[in-house]
């Protein structure tokens, strides 16, 4: 299931994310131009690095966020944010959200690094950041509609509440990193929406609710 478009106007422009969306193409391109796996393990959250030295490497948990390994990887990491985040942006506020963002991808590499103390290899992606953003979409809009694409044969649009889409998506996390399934940093996913589910009722603002 690939989210298309919430059914849930937000009231004001959602000017973080489209930032946001902005500094990762630009940071994209400069990896381009340097060499991807150049940048990943130049400022990529490298676990065995930062759990050695926490405070010289700390820079890496901010910086791993804004950087992606292929083309795939970065427009489907906007596309979830672009889907997901102008309604929580909207429901915390500009700064908030802002500080909310960074504070998630910071937790889901931490939640990696934990599981993986030893790991070498660098991880990117602004995913663990991007998925608080869905745990805070699911506590707090539970019961706005989800149109999604379902490739079964040949592709049909199906409509969710929130509240199961995201909830689904956050046990196939679970899942696929109980099997172990190398290439992605699952527990970094399920982290980030936990500290999601967590925090965003506590920086909401209170006039609106679902």
């Amino acid at each position: 299931m690939f989210p298309l478009y919430d059914l849930n106007q937000p009231r004001r422009p959602a000017l973080m994310v489209k930032g946001l969306v902005l500094a990762n193409a630009l940071v994209f391109l400069w990896q381009l131009s340097v060499g991807l796996e150049q940048s990943a393990y130049a400022l990529g959250f490298i676990p065995s690095l930062f759990f050695a030295d926490p405070v010289g490497e700390s820079y890496r948990l901010f910086t791993s966020m804004f950087l992606h390994g292929s083309l795939f990887h970065i427009l489907s990491n906007m596309w979830f944010l672009w889907v997901f985040g102008d309604n929580v942006e909207d429901r915390m506020g500009h700064g908030r959200f802002l500080l909310f963002y960074l504070l998630g991808g910071v937790a889901a590499a931490l939640a990696q690094g934990v599981l993986t103390p030893f790991s070498p290899v660098p991880m990117i992606g602004a995913s663990g950041a991007v998925s608080a953003v869905l745990g805070a979409y699911y506590v707090l809009f539970p019961r706005a509609y989800v149109v999604s694409v379902v490739f079964f044969l040949f592709p049909f649009f199906v409509t969710f509440p929130a509240g199961f889409y995201l909830g689904y998506w956050a046990f196939l996390q679970l899942l696929q990193g109980l099997l172990g399934l190398p290439g992605v940093a699952w527990w970094a996913h399920l982290g980030g929406f936990v500290f999601g589910v967590l925090l965003a009722p506590r920086l909401a603002r209170r006039w609106r609710r679902w």
